[in-house]
Formats: C-alpha cells, sequence, structure tokens
C-alpha cells in the first residue's frame, strides 16, 4: 500500500537506509517507512533538512517530495528527469500537439471535473441539475468559461451560500488547499511516469508553473477533496491538523468505478496521464481516459477516512510526521 508521508515538525531530517525513508531528531529516529511503499512526501515544517541519497532514491521510484508554503500550497516539487521508455517520442508528441488538440483535450477534462461535481452534489443531496445542464454547453476549449460558471454554482451549494473559495482563507479552505496537494503530487507522479513533461501543459500555461500539466489532469479528483473536507469540517476538523492530512492522504487508496471494474484513484491517475499520452501519440482527443465520476456509494465511504469513524487512527496509506 503507497503511503504520502508528511512532515509537519520543524527540525526533523529525512534520509534514506537500507531501503527505508528515515525520519530523525537530531540522532534520535523517529520513524521509518519503506521507500517502495512511499507514494510522495510533503514537507510543511521549517528547518528541515534531508540527505542527497534519499532524494535520489524517491526520484528513483517517482515519488516527488513536495515543498508546501504556509497555505499548504506546493511552491517546489522534485521529480525525477526519466520516467518513461518512450519519454523522447511522447514528450516530442506534447510539444507539437496543436492547439485545436488541447483544446478538444482542455474540454473532455472539463466534462470529466463537472460530472464529478454533479456526482458529489447529488451524494450530499444537493441538486445537480444547473451542472448537468452546464455539461451539455461545454465547447472546444471551453471558450464559454463553463468550468467558472460551474463553479459559482457549485460551492454554494455544497459549502453554503457564505463560503468563498480564497487559497488564503484561514478556514476550510485550509484543508481544501491541503487535500489538493496531495492529489496533484500523485497526479504530476503520473505526469511523469507516463513520459509526459509536467510543464507544458493543455490550458494551464502560468509562465511560473512548473506543473501546469498536473494542474490540468488534477480537475477531475478535485472534487472527492471537496467533499471529504465537508465531512471532516462536520467533525469540527476544519483545519489543517494531523488528524486531516491523515484522512486527505487515504484518499489515493479510495474506490472508483473503472471502465474494467473497481479501480483507485492512484490507479486513475496513472490510467489518465497514460491515455493522455496516447492521445498526443495519436493526435486524437478521443483517446484520453477521463476518471468515471464516484457513485453516491464510494462517496459515502469517504467517512472510513473521518477520525471518529474510522477504524484505526490512521488510515492505511498515510503516514503523517511520525510515520512506522
Amino acid at each position: 500500500m503507497e503511503r504520502v508521508v508528511d512532515i509537519a515538525s520543524d527540525g526533523r531530517h529525512l534520509s534514506a537506509q537500507r531501503g527505508f525513508l528515515v525520519v530523525s531528531e537530531g540522532r534520535r529516529e523517529i520513524g521509518r517507512v519503506p521507500l517502495d511503499d512511499v507514494a510522495a512526501v510533503i514537507v510543511h515544517a521549517h528547518g528541515v533538512t534531508w540527505s542527497t541519497n534519499l532524494a535520489v532514491a524517491l526520484a528513483e521510484r517517482g515519488a516527488p517530495l513536495v515543498l508546501c508554503g504556509p497555505n499548504h500550497q506546493p511552491v517546489g516539487v522534485f521529480l525525477p528527469l526519466d520516467g518513461h521508455h518512450g519519454q523522447n517520442a511522447r514528450m516530442r508528441a506534447q510539444w507539437d500537439a496543436g492547439r485545436p488538440l488541447a483544446k478538444q483535450l482542455w474540454s473532455r477534462i472539463v466534462v470529466a471535473k463537472l460530472r464529478w461535481q454533479a456526482a458529489v452534489l447529488e451524494a450530499h443531496g444537493k441538486e445537480r441539475a444547473a451542472l448537468d445542464m452546464l455539461i451539455r454547453k461545454v465547447r472546444s476549449g471551453d471558450p464559454d468559461n463553463i468550468e467558472a460558471q460551474a463553479a459559482r454554482r457549485y460551492w454554494p451549494l455544497l459549502m453554503g451560500s457564505d463560503f468563498r473559495r480564497d487559497r488564503d482563507a484561514a478556514d476550510i479552505n485550509g484543508p481544501l488547499n491541503y487535500g489538493y496537494t496531495i492529489l496533484r503530487s500523485l497526479v504530476a507522479r503520473s505526469v511523469v511516469a507516463a513520459g509526459l513533461h509536467p510543464t507544458i501543459g493543455i490550458h494551464h500555461a502560468n509562465r511560473g508553473n512548473a506543473f501546469a500539466l498536473a494542474d490540468d489532469l488534477v480537475e477531475p479528483f478535485r472534487p472527492l477533496v471537496d467533499a471529504l473536507a465537508l465531512r471532516l469540517a462536520a467533525k469540527g476538523f476544519d483545519t489543517v491538523e494531523p488528524a486531516a492530512k491523515r484522512a486527505f492522504a487515504g484518499l489515493i487508496a479510495v474506490d472508483l468505478p473503472g471502465a474494467d471494474g473497481t479501480t483507485t484513484v492512484t490507479v486513475a491517475a496513472q490510467r489518465l496521464a497514460q491515455s493522455l499520452a496516447r492521445a498526443f501519440e495519436a493526435n486524437d482527443a478521443a483517446a484520453l481516459a477521463t476518471p468515471l465520476p464516484p457513485t453516491p456509494i464510494e462517496i459515502a465511504g469517504l467517512d472510513s477516512l473521518v477520525p471518529e469513524l474510522a477504524e484505526s487512527k490512521a488510515p492505511a496509506g498515510s503516514a503523517a510526521d511520525h510515520p512506522s
């Protein structure tokens, strides 16, 4: 089971020893995790150091090392240069992709995101008709910005009329930022493993964004974070605290419907990135296999990640500051 290791306490040192990621304070070992089980390492704390051999070991396994700012948004990500045996050809196809293809791909991602948002609304007893109507209006490249129109309907329905999505707000927006960071790291890893370059996006194109493509592909998965953040807040976990971090880390192993049966968020992200690589190579947007939205049963299953409802305090697949 892959695990997300979150470093939230100041002054820790991270190293690789005999196949393990080891967390130490001074000369005292705090905990360890098998390197082959690490999906990502996320650093929030100050004064954290790590060895070069650890960075190399993580890169060899395709596990990102993510550095976050005070608002829990990633400010830097360390990823491997080598990701796939066909990397050169796939990156050339990615770079050479024309605007028509990029616009078609983006419209498919927007439709997938709106379907996920509609599924989350329905699972929470909210009316989804407005989003279903908007889905039918999405055109190539989303020139009418249907994505933003949907957001203006989605957030008040899900979170309440007073909610505002503000990355710097000190409320439930903090947990949302953290959850998105988890999934962004997972998608960035999948992008590199598929032989694609994370900087070359199909829609996001900010010159300072080194992970534009990851930001494109993470969009359909975001509503899963929204649903979990809502559940956590209902139990009083409305800040970025260890219990909430463990819950969000568990998202990577959540079950989803797949074309060939039940899959996980991790596998769905891998399939999405691999299908995008094939779409670039074939110059065919239809090759992009966007993830199917979760059913109400699968969304209800998020309750197992909420601390008061979970069978254990640290769900499988997570590790927060004290890996074991």
